[in-house]
């Protein structure tokens, strides 16, 4: 299996309590969930390379001016800083890549997806007084400073080149075909944030069959946010049959049955029969 390679099960289990917690706090901290998925990924990243992950995001938000002025000012001040001084940013390489989801290694490597990226972006400038939050453009994940009615869009993976109008709405019309919406350009919350995260993960995962066991972890941190499709424990199932846990799986293929049955009868039987199919694959 190539690196990174997971923590141990005792680690696993703390980690896991820990983001569950933190997701259902009253606001949950983006950049402490963000980390604690790398360190369900990478097993090397101990509490002191939390901790120090977290203290360079504090020394990045030091080096932004004071009060610089209003979105647009906050929005140039963080390109300079992150986009130019620091290189931060993407290439279409970077997609390939698992470490381009885990907040440590973009921090490393300066390179990441979209939405980490953006997450960079939005714990400096925050941590700096500035009024920004992530924005969950169809296909591709921005920075929003100020509020809607003098909103400045940023996009980190361009280094942090503000947006114009137009610039947002080919962005939409690139990944959707459809214009873009007011709704589109709302704040996205924390856990909305790590949701779309995880997604990123799993389908990254689901694209190399070999890396189940990162699908697995990935969904299984899914299923500890506050809410989820139910779904996602019909994946878990297959995901634990394709790794040779048939009974774990069977079972869990016949707690969705009974959930689906009473909406959905005949998918239920589908899944029933999964199960025992897995169980046959025991004799």
């Amino acid at each position: 299996m190539p690196p990174p390679y997971p923590p141990p099960p005792e680690r696993s289990a703390e980690l896991r309590l820990r983001f569950g917690d933190e997701a259902r706090s009253e606001r949950p901290d983006l950049s402490a969930l963000c980390l604690l998925i790398g360190a369900e990924a990478d097993g090397s990243l101990d509490e002191a390379g939390i901790d120090a992950a977290q203290l360079e995001l504090d020394r990045l938000a030091g080096q932004l001016p004071y009060r610089p002025g209003g979105p647009l000012a906050w929005a140039n001040a963080t390109h300079q800083l992150l986009g130019v001084r620091c290189e931060f940013g993407g290439v279409p390489a970077d997609y390939q890549r698992l470490e381009s989801s885990l907040l440590h290694q973009v921090l490393r490597r300066r390179r990441g997806l979209p939405i980490l990226l953006s997450v960079v972006w939005m714990e400096v400038a925050r941590r700096a007084g500035a009024p920004v939050y992530g924005v969950a453009l169809p296909g591709h994940f921005v920075v929003g400073f100020g509020e809607a009615q003098e909103q400045v869009l940023a996009d980190p993976f361009r280094g942090g080149r503000v947006l114009t109008g137009t610039d947002a709405e080919l962005l939409v019309a690139g990944a959707t075909g459809a214009p873009l919406h007011a709704s589109m350009l709302v704040p996205a919350a924390p856990v909305d944030v790590v949701r779309r995260i995880l997604n990123n993960i799993r389908a990254w995962a689901a694209a190399r069959p070999e890396r189940s066991d990162v699908a697995l972890w990935a969904v299984e941190l899914s299923l500890l946010l506050p809410s989820h499709p139910a779904r996602l424990r019909y994946e878990r199932a297959q995901l634990l049959v394709q790794r040779g846990e048939f009974l774990t799986g069977a079972a869990e293929l016949d707690a969705y049955a009974e959930l689906v049955s009473v909406v959905d009868e005949p998918t239920a039987q589908r899944v029933r029969r999964q199960a025992n199919a897995a169980r046959a694959k025991l004799n």
